[in-house]
């Protein structure tokens, strides 16, 4: 019985860890800064993304397409804004949920960028030849 209780504590403690981990990675490439030209291509009438600009930043990640390498999963992190946004609706998580979700907007603001200009810069290439 103290085996399983032990068991049950360890997974706990590493599905805590991973939870922390990834969100610190979504954090970090979040953090880099986005092109001048992206809120012309973007269509946001705002320098930074914000927490309900999610579901059009998506759209535009759909339909912005991924040369040379392979394609972005965000199923993870979709799940994560989603449930966030559930937390978003008690008063006293409003204002972290806020800023974990427009966290995660300036994450995909992030991919669409760098797949804009990869896609601009292979364009540039393919007209020099």
């Amino acid at each position: 019985m103290l085996s399983v209780v032990i068991l049950i504590a360890a997974l706990g403690a590493t599905a805590q860890f991973g939870l922390y981990y990834w969100r610190s990675l979504v954090a970090g490439y979040a953090s880099q800064p986005l092109s001048e030209r992206f809120p012309l291509f973007s269509g946001l009438d705002h320098e930074s993304p914000e927490a309900e600009d999610f579901g059009a930043l998506l759209s535009l990640h759909r339909l912005t397409p991924t040369l040379g390498r392979r394609a972005d999963n965000l199923t993870t992190l979709r799940a994560y804004y989603t449930a966030v946004h559930v937390l978003c609706r008690l008063p006293a998580l409003q204002d972290w949920a806020k800023r974990e979700m427009a966290t995660c907007s300036r994450y995909v603001a992030v991919l669409v960028d760098q797949r804009l200009t990869q896609n601009l810069a292979y364009a540039a290439e393919m007209r020099s030849h």
